[in-house]
């Protein structure tokens, strides 16, 4: 099993990785089919269902989908031009991408919020339509998007593509027993296994340019959020905070008043700023989702700021060592919070984090192991029930509290020798177990929890 460092973290825009990101990343994939096509085309339509539809205005499903069908995407999104673009969309009803006619597209008319229908393949389900002259489908295809950014075509889902192998690595671990064997035997740490897979799929300075930009935009993310206030958009009207616990803990520096466990409160404004970020619909990257994406970015950032003897040069092993968690994770289980709750988002990110942490804190692969079953375990059963759909109440402070966890479970396995009673295999398989039972509610669905118990008008 190979899952890049560069599917696991990926560049996009807010507030999520599978409603935003991946309707865009379908849209483009849709145009790229109407160019092969030998039919002439006069419009377009979609329709979004399940999980996608729920909670799609929250999470700017349409906006992302009407974006992608004018050839926006993520990892290149200009918010100004895609503002423009917008409302030259609502006032014309056309869309213009690149290598294609213009086409007739009433964003009111063409794309449907389909509550009654779920598609078979997955929680978020789309399709997309080309017509003719006269308006008759003459190009349909359904999209699937699967968490962190990843779509699949129906076709590709049901030829299992979503768990094909590719060509061989040095290091093809499927499972995290199989990682510790192959480190034991190799006498190579994690980072280096996972290195040497992506150079054997790649080449080592892509890998170092592609890791210093994943953490350069994390960073500045957090940076952006650390620094702006404001109400965030979506009706909630929930005042962002991190700047101001960020300002009162700069100014509590060098008082010698602090409690120790003020640490928790930087690990947490760090997290938190970025995950502001991603509700305003800024910059971020998955990690391994959007709703997730605060984590891992603070618990790297606590690693830099307040760890004595941390080093930069430490960024790629962390990095490599949480993609290769995440890896196995979205192999054997689930990162889609429609999928299997937000433990399969935060939980994995924790999971993810601690691990890194643990790698670059000196622990053995057996110690990594133990950080990241430690995180995902004790996020077992986590719901994802956004408030109105919008990925900010819960999901902004349980990014901090995921990063706090992840910092707990590092320190507790370096306390130990890597021996421990729960192997992280057994939990991921619980994961996937408890998201399939979860009752679909509690899915990102805005149907139950929090989001029918806390008034949002």
């Amino acid at each position: 099993m190979f899952l890049s460092i560069f599917d696991m973290f990926k560049v996009g825009v807010g507030p999520s990785s599978s409603h935003t990101m991946g309707p865009m990343v379908a849209a483009a994939r849709f145009l790229d089919l109407m160019r092969a096509s030998p039919f002439e085309f006069h419009g377009v339509r979609g329709s979004l269902h399940g999980s996608l539809a729920f909670t799609g205005v929250g999470h700017a499903t349409d906006r992302a989908t009407i974006l992608g069908l004018a050839g926006f995407s993520p990892d290149s999104y200009d918010h100004d031009k895609a503002e423009a673009e917008l409302a030259r969309i609502n006032a014309d009803k056309t869309v213009q991408p690149d290598s294609l006619p213009k086409l007739r597209f009433d964003p009111k008319q063409d794309l449907l919020f389909d509550y009654d229908q779920t598609l078979p393949g997955h929680a978020n389900g789309m399709v997309l339509m080309a017509t003719d002259a006269q308006g008759d489908v003459i190009l349909r295809q359904v999209y699937y998007s699967i968490g962190g950014g990843f779509v699949l075509t129906e076709e590709e889902l049901a030829s299992g593509k979503a768990t094909e192998e590719g060509a061989p690595v040095p290091y093809p671990f499927k499972s995290a027993a199989e990682m510790l064997e192959m480190a034991s035997a190799s006498g190579k740490s994690i980072a280096a296994m996972k290195r040497g897979n992506e150079i054997a799929r790649g080449c080592e300075m892509s890998l170092k340019t592609g890791t210093t930009r994943i953490w350069e935009v994390m960073n500045a993310c957090i940076e952006r959020g650390l620094h702006t206030d404001g109400i965030l958009p979506g009706g909630l009207s929930v005042r962002r905070r991190a700047k101001g616990i960020h300002d009162a803990l700069q100014a509590e520096r060098g008082m010698n008043l602090s409690a120790p466990h003020t640490i928790n409160d930087w690990m947490s404004v760090y997290a938190m700023a970025v995950n502001e970020e991603n509700a305003a619909g800024g910059q971020v990257v998955t990690a391994p989702t959007n709703g997730a994406a605060g984590v891992l970015p603070a618990v790297l950032r606590y690693y830099l700021d307040h760890v004595p003897g941390a080093a930069p040069s430490h960024v790629e092993d962390f990095l490599l060592t949480a993609a290769a968690i995440g890896g196995l994770v979205k192999y054997n289980a689930s990162i889609s919070g429609a999928e299997a709750g937000c433990q399969a988002e935060v939980g994995s990110a924790s999971a993810m984090a601690a691990a890194g942490l643990c790698a670059v804190m000196g622990g053995t692969p057996e110690q990594v192991e133990n950080a990241a079953e430690i995180a995902l375990e004790h996020h077992l059963g986590m719901t994802c029930d956004p408030i109105k759909g919008l990925v900010q109440v819960p999901c902004i402070e349980r990014n901090g509290l995921g990063a706090i966890k992840a910092v707990s479970a590092a320190s507790l396995a370096l306390r130990g020798d890597g021996k421990h009673l729960v192997p992280l295999d057994a939990v991921i398989e619980t994961m996937r177990q408890t998201g399939q039972d979860m009752h679909e509610k509690y899915k990102e669905t805005s149907l139950g929890g929090l989001a029918v118990n806390v008034p949002n008008c």
